[in-house]
């Protein structure tokens, strides 16, 4: 090319981070880049919960715009962010080997154990239907509190409240050094569809691009993060629905689990299939059939209804 790739992200400590390595990730296979910063809706409002902002793309949407405008060449996401229809004219250009799917419990307090919380209430703190589902699940007698920001800010504001603690990623805290020694692993917990990997979109027909950003793909990720994505837009869940998915390949077999949950976590949905890997398309949209067939369009729709 005669000018640097421009790479769109956010600005965020996180965002920054993944851009950059995907920077790198193009400069080491003998491409020029730069990063370009472009301001999301998610970034701006800081208060609302997402699941009252619409959030369906709310960290993509002016990336996207940037992208059709032509602003920039390339944008860079946490893929779970990434709504399971792409806009018009927008590819996925590749998707990077994954990180850690897990989310973690970071307790306000060091030497905090969950074992602690016994059958006491207590508050936990997240904004995730998801997490608050599967946690009221596990500890109906919790109050959860909605928690917004970057990871920065939502450490500090764990830090200055009275929360017993807060629920992250552990990818995003990891990759910017910042998962505390006492942080807990929640592996009971399914991780949003395609959490802890990063995703390239591009213009759609950008063979320069599409041709660049292949040399970053991970086949094997890609895969699983799509059939955690298919079940999720077979259940029509969008973002705002409390909905787990995990894909892993192994022995030449994907392993899948998925769940639907109510949002008060009182019910669940949940499945488990294996596929040897030539047969693994579709499999996320099978599971996902099946659930509704179960059921799931009624603990659906609860989710559509306005929480109190």
């Amino acid at each position: 090319m005669s000018r640097p790739i421009r790479v769109g992200t956010r600005s965020s400590q996180l965002a920054l981070w993944q851009a950059t390595h995907v920077q790198q990730g193009l400069m080491a296979a003998g491409f020029e880049a730069e990063l370009v910063h472009i301001k999301s809706e998610g970034d701006i409002d800081l208060k609302t919960p997402l699941y009252e902002m619409g959030v369906q793309g709310i960290f993509t949407r002016s990336l996207d715009i940037a992208l059709l405008s032509n602003r920039i060449d390339i944008a860079v996401h946490s893929m779970k962010d990434v709504p399971t229809q792409l806009p018009e004219g927008i590819a996925t250009a590749a998707v990077l080997g994954r990180a850690s799917w897990e989310d973690i419990l970071v307790p306000r307090e060091k030497g905090f154990a969950i074992e602690d919380l016994g059958t006491a209430p207590a508050v936990i703190a997240t904004s995730s239907t998801r997490r608050r589902a599967q946690w009221l699940r596990r500890f109906p007698q919790h109050r959860i509190e909605s928690l917004r920001g970057n990871v920065n800010s939502r450490l500090q504001k764990l830090a200055d409240s009275e929360w017993a603690g807060a629920i992250f990623a552990a990818a995003g805290l990891e990759r910017i050094g910042l998962r505390p020694e006492h942080a807990i692993s929640l592996d009971w917990m399914l991780p949003a569809p395609a959490q802890g990997a990063i995703m390239i979109a591009s213009r759609s027909g950008d063979e320069t691009m599409l041709d660049a950003c292949s040399r970053l793909n991970d086949e094997a990720t890609a895969m699983c993060t799509g059939i955690e994505k298919d079940f999720l837009r077979a259940l029509r869940g969008g973002c705002t629905a409390p909905i787990g998915a995990f894909a892993q390949q192994k022995d030449g077999q994907i392993h899948f689990i998925g769940n639907l949950l109510s949002p008060d976590g009182s019910e669940e949905l949940r499945i488990e299939r294996r596929a040897p890997v030539p047969e693994a398309t579709g499999l996320g949209k099978r599971c996902g059939a099946e659930l509704l067939d179960q059921g799931g369009e009624r603990i659906l729709q609860q989710s559509r209804l306005p929480q109190q």
